[in-house]
């Protein structure tokens, strides 16, 4: 949010002056205004108009007191018909010093750009100076402002300017006949992650409700088969669309937040507690009940929208909540999993989510609790418990990379080579490919992958070795 906005200028007998500030006295103080300036001017204004060096380029000041920053773009305009052959102004914006500074830093660039034109053109800056002079000058004169406008005032180009920008995000502002200034906030995205054709995407929202015809057609042959269990690989086939473009299209989906990616689940992978398990034990905000409408199976939430990663929600709220077996007023189960409804208890979906561990893998955990007289299939779906956990931060996932020493070794001298025959799975060898990937671009399943190892040609006993981590 923009705290003040401001129009510097420098004046060859006078210095740096503040020729315009909205809200009044946010810069430097105003005659009738009690409000405190944001911040002393006296201290930052070499900064405001810095030296020549560092003209016409996005600059950015801190406050002593680390409380508000101010963004500028000083620009310097040499020309003889100035006094010492050269105009020198600045727009700044000041904002809170911990918020994303990126989105206004094409606002400030527009201003001063914009502006700079005006300038070069009809000297719309530099004739104004009699007509609105500086703050101080105008306290001098009680306040009034000399000569008559047939434009807008730059105080008022300031005020609408902030007021608009905050309110709606952008703005159009009319300066003269011939000039207006068009503005938006564009919210600033972190470059997303690659997008590999063993991820699972997730959807963070109903797709079908913002899809239209207008979209790009590769996007929504893509949207289509995303459903929280396909990978990557599997939706560009289905699709029929190239891995590379299916991969690019879900890459700008996740650009903007609205699927998150995971592993590929199998019943031979292992899942391990994170320090979120203890927020799912305390039941923080009702997770566990949350995760009971989200896997008990044949609960009428069992087809609602995937959940938002932190949040648990989807576009349409809560992941089933006040729907089916498990809202409020369902029938529960007993912690031995009597058939008493659909809703497993809460101490048996957390003694469930507690008992994941390393080295036991998803069907040797189902087997245990089968065998301790709990149906988990019958009850649980597993993939959505898994799935739920992975997102909420209470598990992770624990992969399996294979690693040759003899391969290591040919890689540290240089020496390595594709084996005679062409072994698929050498490439893999060197500790920094998962069997998830080995899965998806071999077409092999986990067993096959270890019965090829078990015959891999090698220089000896125990040169690979298969790593969890």
């Amino acid at each position: 949010m923009i705290q003040g906005i401001f129009y510097a200028r420098f004046f060859p007998q006078q210095g740096t002056k503040i020729v315009a500030q909205s809200p009044p006295g946010c810069i430097v103080p105003v005659h009738g205004v009690d409000k405190p300036c944001l911040f002393d001017f006296n201290v930052l204004q070499e900064y405001i108009i810095p030296r020549k060096a560092f003209c016409n380029r996005y600059i950015t000041i801190n406050d002593p007191e680390g409380k508000y920053s101010v963004l500028g773009f000083p620009v310097s305009i040499p020309n003889p018909r100035y006094d010492r052959n050269e105009f020198i102004f600045n727009f700044g914006v000041v904002v809170d010093n911990d918020i994303d500074q990126v989105p206004y830093e094409r606002v400030v660039r527009r201003l001063a750009v914009t502006f700079a034109e005006m300038e070069k053109q009809s000297g719309y800056l530099s004739q104004d100076h009699d007509r609105h002079p500086p703050v101080d000058e105008q306290q001098e004169r009680g306040g009034r402002v000399i000569g008559s406008y047939r434009r807008r005032p730059i105080e008022s180009l300031l005020e609408i300017i902030k007021e608009d920008l905050n309110n709606y995000g952008e703005c159009m502002i009319p300066v003269d006949d011939a000039n207006t200034i068009n503005m938006k906030l564009f919210p600033h995205h972190p470059t997303p992650p690659e997008v590999k054709g063993w991820h699972v995407p997730v959807a963070k929202m109903k797709f079908a409700d913002v899809v239209d015809p207008t979209w790009d057609l590769t996007m929504q042959r893509v949207i289509a088969h995303i459903d929280g269990v396909s990978d990557v690989r599997r939706i560009a086939y289905a699709a029929d669309v190239s891995l590379e473009l299916t991969q690019l299209a879900l890459r700008h989906l996740l650009y903007y937040d609205t699927i998150l990616l995971l592993d590929i689940f199998f019943f031979g992978a292992c899942y391990a507690p994170r320090p979120g398990i203890h927020d799912f034990i305390a039941n923080v905000g009702g997770m566990v009940d949350e995760c009971a409408h989200y896997v008990c199976v044949g609960a009428a939430s069992h087809g609602a929208p995937p959940l938002d990663q932190g949040t648990g929600t989807s576009a349409g709220g809560s992941v089933g909540a006040g729907e089916g077996p498990g809202s409020s007023g369902s029938n529960s189960m007993d912690p031995n999993g009597g058939a008493g409804g659909h809703r497993v208890s809460n101490y048996m979906l957390t003694k469930l989510m507690t008992t994941f561990c390393v080295g036991k893998t998803v069907m040797e955990w189902l087997k245990g609790h089968m065998d301790a007289g709990f149906d988990v299939l019958r009850f649980v779906d597993v993939r959505r418990l898994v799935q739920f956990g992975v997102i909420k931060g209470c598990l992770y996932r624990v992969h399996k990379y294979v690693v040759s020493k003899q391969y290591l070794a040919q890689l540290a001298t240089g020496q390595a080579v594709p084996m005679a025959g062409g072994d698929p799975l050498q490439k893999y060898m060197d500790g920094c490919h998962s069997f998830d990937q080995i899965i998806t671009e071999q077409n092999l399943a986990d067993a096959e992958i270890m019965n090829k190892l078990k015959s891999f040609p090698s220089s000896g006993v125990g040169d690979i070795t298969v790593i969890y981590r």
